[in-house]
């Protein structure tokens, strides 16, 4: 039932736990993944979990990075920017959720610096997030990207509200991957805002659901 009305995954929203397990479940059977994924506790930090040395930890973290088969990563997101990350040769993989205070404090870096491969060999996936229209933030969130690099500016354009600007959070993502040498980024086209037949969006809803994003090595 609305709003939880299409495969929510998340506990902590308010839905029923019984209908989140099903919904879990039905992901598991629906993508025949290998093995539960590795569900975190997500709290706008930049701790990410390596599941190589704690594969069956539920941690409170926003990211996982593993190179071990069949160990699933994912991320849940309603409007935070997923972002999915491996090497060409396919020996290491990572989920990330990034909102606009992981991203400041530079979670999308400390991702790409804990793979072995260098970051020109990476390959990103930027999954469904709300679009700059749609994301107003105050200047206080503007100044804590351009304090860090003044090119990050470009991802911010004035709101017709004073003192506020709309956030690009692929533009802050893409500027961020770029400034570390990587080059191959797809994904990016969507907003979850615009979107309702396919996405949640805590900023259109208030109360609502979780979608997943998730990444795995295939054995």
């Amino acid at each position: 039932m609305p709003p939880y009305a299409s495969l929510n995954a998340a506990y902590h929203v308010g839905d029923d736990s019984k209908a989140v397990q099903l919904n879990r479940q039905r992901i598991v059977d629906a993508l025949s993944l290998p093995s539960e994924p590795a569900w975190l506790n997500q709290t706008h930090s930049t701790d990410i979990v390596q599941l190589d040395h704690q594969p069956s930890l539920v941690s409170p973290a926003d990211g996982a990075i593993t190179s071990l088969v069949d160990h699933v990563c994912v991320v849940q997101t309603a409007d935070c920017l997923p972002v999915l990350i491996c090497d060409q040769s396919g020996q290491q993989v990572a989920a990330v959720h990034a909102g606009w205070r992981g991203l400041a404090d530079g979670i999308v870096t400390k991702a790409i610096e804990l793979f072995k491969a260098p970051a020109a060999e990476l390959l990103v996936w930027l999954g469904p997030a709300i679009s700059a229209p749609h994301f107003e933030v105050g200047a206080e969130v503007r100044e804590c990207f351009v304090n860090r690099n003044k090119q990050y500016s470009s991802a911010f354009s004035a709101s017709s509200n004073t003192g506020r600007y709309r956030a690009d959070l692929y533009q802050l993502t893409r500027l961020e991957l770029r400034g570390i040498g990587v080059e191959r980024i797809y994904g990016g086209e969507w907003c979850t805002y615009q979107d309702p037949a396919r996405f949640y969006s805590y900023r259109r809803d208030g109360q609502t659901g979780r979608m997943v994003s998730l990444i795995y090595r295939k054995s």
